[in-house]
């Protein structure tokens, strides 16, 4: 069965995207989010992925919190609009960092979780990894998660496993901008 190493941006988000890939794919779960802000929003965020891994019995990565590296590469867009040029980078640097840990590391695919959030443009997504994918050389397994009823899915299930479910993206310059 071929691999993937998913990166998981929350819990709620990872419940639809395990539910729908697992069988087809071998799913190593990645929880690169240096974006995240404050730190116990992080810490939440960190154990309600592991929650759904453990329930799933798929493997957990978490690499090292860089904070400084996203504040660097977001710097100067600090101001820029949501869905702008500031989530490009933030999304970009999060699926290259996955992208060459699943190709060091021997995983068929690198993907994400972050397609099933209504405020992420699936299309965009797509076009970042793509790239990513021409660069590093390893495929980008791009899946729409909120189609046939994700959102809704992620919902429902986050419920049942009583998983706390966050009402903004995640970084600083996001908590008052984009609630869910």
């Amino acid at each position: 069965m071929n691999k993937i190493l998913l990166h998981i941006c929350c819990g709620p988000c990872s419940t639809v995207a395990i539910e729908r890939l697992k069988g087809s794919l071998e799913i190593a779960g990645f929880f690169y989010n240096p974006n995240i802000y404050p730190e116990e929003e992080y810490e939440l965020r960190l154990e309600n992925a592991k929650k759904v891994c453990e329930m799933n019995n798929v493997p957990f990565i978490l690499p090292t919190y860089e904070q400084e590296k996203w504040e660097k590469t977001v710097k100067g867009y600090e101001d820029a609009e949501e869905g702008g040029e500031r989530c490009k980078r933030c999304i970009t640097m999060r699926l290259r960092e996955t992208a060459e840990r699943a190709k060091n590391e021997g995983f068929n695919f690198f993907g994400t979780t972050i397609t099933v959030g209504p405020k992420k443009p699936s299309e965009k997504i797509a076009i970042y990894g793509a790239k990513i994918e021409e660069k590093i050389g390893i495929p980008f397994y791009h899946c729409d998660l909120k189609k046939k009823g994700g959102i809704q899915r992620s919902i429902d299930l986050s419920k049942e496993f009583g998983l706390y479910r966050q009402n903004y993206c995640g970084c600083r310059y996001s908590l008052s901008r984009c609630q869910i």
